[in-house]
């Protein structure tokens, strides 16, 4: 091309020449006309010589134009063909019409031209039903494809797909999410109660043999283990590894205790984990947090706080007793000092109260009287597990007025008074939530394991899971409360009627200090007959019982599971006794009765006998409970929670098996 234009440019020079020329000329015409004739041919010749050169060039240049365009047409082919991105079109019935050779490579085929999107692409079709009208046809999705990672850019009206290979950014992005920092807390969480009664010397092997199976766990998952004391460790690891280590459930838990089986009490771990946040102080608050959790489910188990999702494993046998009672005078002088600093003592325990509430109850009360604090039990409305025990007390006229509704604790309520919340820790199961809110001092007493729901800015908590009942637990603090505790028969009656109903007529979850605490009421006048009246049952709630028994089938060979008729409300706490009941059948070692309540809600109770942890269900379906006795009220008809429970309890055979 720079050659026919210089050739063009020397085309105008030889004009301008010819016509000077041609002036030249006739001027030498002028004066002698021979030489103007021959000077005349010579500018002729020349002229012709010149429309030769121009029409040459003109058919240079056409060749020229005409081969360029078929270059740029074969190269433009070409070039998009072999584009590092690939362009698909579609038809307008979702079939391939056209692509370059980066599709055909991304889908290892020689061409895909006609077969449907939705073969190729199954994410595509409800994509562009959704986004078509919301970003002006355009959107952009990442898929993976034969093991790689590909964007596609979607150009809905022109029919139009782009696609890159975003494979290293997607490996780069993996990379860095598996090395986010995660921290955690391992603990031998009874490590005093496994190694009463040693010597150091086996106390110390005992340690190192734990610890070396806690050191050969870290190597095999790569992480970074410190010791921080004999009964902690810290763990540092990343995202890649806590992924394996949930997966894996923890098998450091059940390692640890399996080893220690010979002992009379087996050594347990708990750990505490955290991820999620950038900062390690937080991480490590998280973690501490975590590991509370752990500890206050039972030990046993692993706590993983990620992000919003809180995770727990392990966890399948019952908290250990602790067999010193240092931990209960140490809460008792700190209760005792928290109720003498206040004006008054409001105490208030869950929705639909049971015996455990109402004794666990009188015994703060009592407490509260020992130093002549202002103090009232807030009760909402009946219930017939206590309707008779608070006929009796009616006839109390002193006990019976420091019994007080929502509203009159919410009137009496002051930025000094003391709320006591018995047998619950969360404050949506209370009486009253908003009491909660108002209060600025807080004191927890609960048996149950600890949730996710929890309040956390209480100034004292003693949550035990170890315990049969909360009663228990008062009864404890009562004795070291007060150097000369005086409880009349019927609030002894009362504590022990909590106790007798939690541990199933001392059946269920029992301990040595079970028995004490039980042996003191017993001293100071508590009445076993007016326990076995309180827990007389009504000929009619029996056969209704009985009319839900006869629909029990068992499933996984040792688990029992009855469903109520549609339509014939049942109260909460028939649906519980059902589940008590079923208990006692031959090889039924856990049970699960669902039913219908009066206020609309479906309610399943969950018993076991131990070998299974009915809590780990119940929190899944979003309810909660204690290893042994939980429950959840659910939305919907019976058959959905049917299903739903089905559903959990086929997932948690399948992740770790049903039973122990």
């Amino acid at each position: 091309m720079p050659n026919l234009l210089q050739k063009r440019w020397h085309g105008y020079q030889t004009v301008w020449v010819f016509m000077l020329q041609l002036l030249l000329i006739i001027v030498i015409s002028y004066y002698n006309w021979v030489l103007g004739l021959i000077g005349l041919c010579l500018v002729i010749g020349l002229t012709y010589a010149m429309l030769s050169a121009e029409r040459r060039f003109r058919k240079e240049l056409v060749r020229y134009v005409t081969d360029l365009s078929y270059r740029i047409k074969r190269v433009e082919g070409e070039a998009v063909s072999r584009l590092p991105f690939g362009i698909l079109l579609y038809s307008e019935d979702r079939s391939v019409e056209w692509h370059n050779r980066f599709v055909a490579a991304m889908f290892d085929q020689d061409s895909v031209v006609g077969k449907p999107l939705s073969e190729l692409l199954p994410v595509l079709p409800q994509l562009s039903k959704d986004k078509k009208e919301g970003n002006a046809g355009r959107s952009t999705i990442e898929i993976p494809i034969n093991q790689r990672h590909y964007e596609l850019m979607i150009d809905s009206a022109e029919r139009l797909i782009y696609i890159r290979d975003t494979t290293e950014l997607a490996l780069l992005r993996e990379s860095y999410e598996d090395g986010k920092a995660a921290l955690g807390i391992v603990m031998l969480d009874n490590l005093d109660e496994a190694t009463q009664g040693m010597d150091d010397q086996q106390r110390t092997a005992l340690i190192a043999r734990v610890t070396t199976a806690i050191t050969e766990w870290g190597k095999q998952y790569q992480l970074y283990l410190r010791r921080l004391s004999s009964e902690r460790t810290l763990m540092i690891l990343n995202k890649k590894s806590l992924s394996e280590l949930e997966q894996s459930r923890f098998v450091i838990l059940d390692e640890v205790r399996e080893m220690t089986a010979d002992l009379k009490v087996p050594m347990t771990l708990s750990i505490g984990l955290a991820f999620g946040t950038e900062s390690f102080s937080e991480l490590g608050e998280l973690a501490q947090s975590s590991l509370d959790m752990a500890l206050g489910r039972g030990g046993d188990q692993a706590a993983v706080k990620a992000g919003q999702r809180l995770s727990f494993y392990g966890g399948k046998t019952g908290a250990t007793e602790k067999r010193t009672r240092v931990r209960a005078r140490v809460i008792a002088h700190a209760l005792r000092d928290l109720m003498q600093e206040s004006d008054r003592v409001i105490i208030m325990g869950h929705r639909m109260p049971d015996l455990d509430v109402i004794g666990a109850s009188i015994g703060v009360l009592k407490a509260a009287d020992m130093y002549k604090v202002e103090s009232y039990i807030v009760l909402d409305g009946s219930n017939p597990s206590i309707d008779r025990l608070m006929d009796r007390i009616e006839k109390e006229e002193a006990l019976s007025r420091r019994f007080i509704s929502p509203e009159q604790a919410m009137g009496i309520m002051t930025e000094h008074t003391l709320l006591v919340l018995v047998d619950t820790h969360k404050a949506s199961m209370t009486m009253e939530p908003e009491l909660v809110e108002e209060a600025s001092r807080i004191v927890v007493v609960d048996h149950h394991r600890r949730g996710e729901e929890f309040i956390n800015d209480a100034m004292l908590v003693y949550l035990e899971p170890y315990a049969s009942s909360t009663c228990e637990l008062v009864t404890e603090l009562l004795q070291y409360i007060h150097e000369k505790v005086v409880i009349s028969p019927l609030e002894a009656t009362t504590l022990l009627a909590g106790i007798t109903v939690d541990t199933k007529q001392f059946a269920l979850h029992t301990g040595s200090r079970t028995f004490e605490a039980a042996a003191f009421l017993r001293r100071v006048g508590a009445d076993t007959m007016m326990v076995q009246r309180l827990l007389k049952e009504d000929l009619q709630e029996y056969m209704a019982k009985a009319d839900i028994i006869k629909h029990a089938r068992l499933i996984y060979g040792n688990i029992a599971i009855a469903v109520s008729e549609p339509g014939h409300p049942i109260p909460q706490l028939l649906i519980a006794q059902v589940a008590d009941t079923l208990l006692n059948m031959t090889n039924v070692l856990a049970s699960f009765v669902i039913s219908e309540r009066p206020d609309g809600l479906i309610g399943i109770s969950a018993r076991s006998l131990g070998s299974m942890n009915v809590q780990v269900v119940m929190e899944r379906l979003g309810g909660g409970g204690h290893l042994t006795n939980a429950a959840v009220q659910l939305e919907g008809t019976q058959e959905d929670a049917e299903k739903r429970l089905m559903q959990v309890l086929d997932e948690i055979e399948k992740e770790e098996g049903l039973f122990e």
